[in-house]
């Protein structure tokens, strides 16, 4: 997992597809899905940390 791709395509795999038309609300949505994988054991640490590093990056590329 290297960017936001990477994390669409780690949601995709727990049948997770977010699109609103937004990207800053996608970004947002990924965000609360990613740590509910983790919150649900789902997700190593280690990928959850990748994770919310890209989806934190990408927020601020949108402000």
């Amino acid at each position: 997992m290297k960017d936001l791709y990477g994390v669409i395509k780690l949601l995709k795999r727990f049948g997770i597809y977010i699109y609103t038309g937004n990207r800053k609300n996608d970004i947002m949505l990924m965000h609360s899905e990613v740590k509910d994988l983790f919150d649900n054991h789902l997700l190593l640490k280690e990928d959850y940390l990748l994770a919310i590093m890209i989806l934190r990056q990408e927020a601020i590329k949108e402000e």
